[in-house]
């Protein structure tokens, strides 16, 4: 499969969940192509949004994008990612420049990690106001959704430091929140690109299953990213997503093959 086949299934998808590798320079680099190049489709039919920012921080997002704030204040206030400014600020600029919407998707990460310690219930607790940062409560968690069983074995190896099925919960609250994101703000029209990390997102677990979960007519596209020595296709590729793209380790120059 070439670019501009990729770019076309893109396009005619209602959601497209773009699963990267965090500090992949090329896979940044093909995700920036891809907006721009959606941006010249779309118009002003495209929504952005990312797992890089979490939802209590849409208010600092929209101020930037509007151009009240500077840069400096963006990173200061919301609680950006270390690799933020070589590897996402580009993707937002995307927005700023095209006046789009940039929705900051994930939980935040102080409730994520009270579900990893206490478990589901303990979302209950929280104000109102907090919960509106959050997926609508009660929130439905399949152990046998994909995915979530290597969860489930991650939060075994951690062994007395952490509960397994408070670890998968974690897991499931942070997928959960980013899909009622993306479709509250996703209009009838538009098409959202999302990025988020692979995991979140391959074999059609994750997002895509809450996103199915949430509003089972969303067409959904998805795209995982692998990283191997050799060029290719192979089993471990099967499945994965809609489309796979595989690129070299990092600090090897070459493109992604899709």
């Amino acid at each position: 499969m070439g670019y501009r086949e990729m770019l076309d299934r893109c396009v005619r998808a209602d959601v497209v969940l773009f699963g990267e590798i965090h500090e992949h320079p090329v896979i940044h680099r093909l995700e920036l192509e891809l907006a721009r190049d959606l941006v010249a489709i779309k118009k002003g039919d495209l929504v952005l949004g990312a797992e890089i920012l979490e939802a209590d921080n849409q208010l600092i997002v929209d101020e930037y994008l509007a151009g009240l704030i500077e840069h400096e204040l963006l990173v200061n206030e919301a609680k950006v990612w270390e690799n933020y400014g070589t590897d996402y600020r580009s993707l937002v600029d995307v927005a700023r420049e095209h006046e789009l919407r940039f929705i900051a998707t994930d939980i935040p990460r102080r409730y994520a990690s009270r579900v990893a310690r206490q478990g589901m219930t303990a979302l209950e607790r929280l104000s109102d106001e907090a919960k509106r940062s959050i997926a609508p409560l009660p929130i439905t968690l399949d152990p046998r959704a994909p995915g979530y069983g290597q969860v489930m074995e991650i939060g075994r190896a951690h062994g007395a430091h952490m509960d397994a099925q408070n670890f998968v919960a974690a897991q499931a609250v942070k997928d959960a929140t980013m899909a009622h994101f993306i479709l509250k703000n996703r209009g009838p029209k538009d098409l959202f690109v999302h990025v988020n990390g692979d995991y979140h997102s391959k074999n059609r677990g994750g997002i895509y299953w809450y996103l199915k979960l949430y509003d089972p007519g969303t067409a959904v596209l998805t795209i995982s990213s692998v990283s191997r020595d050799t060029r290719g296709f192979n089993d471990e590729c099967k499945g994965l997503a809609d489309i796979v793209l595989v690129v070299p380790p990092v600090g090897e120059d070459s493109a992604a093959e899709a």
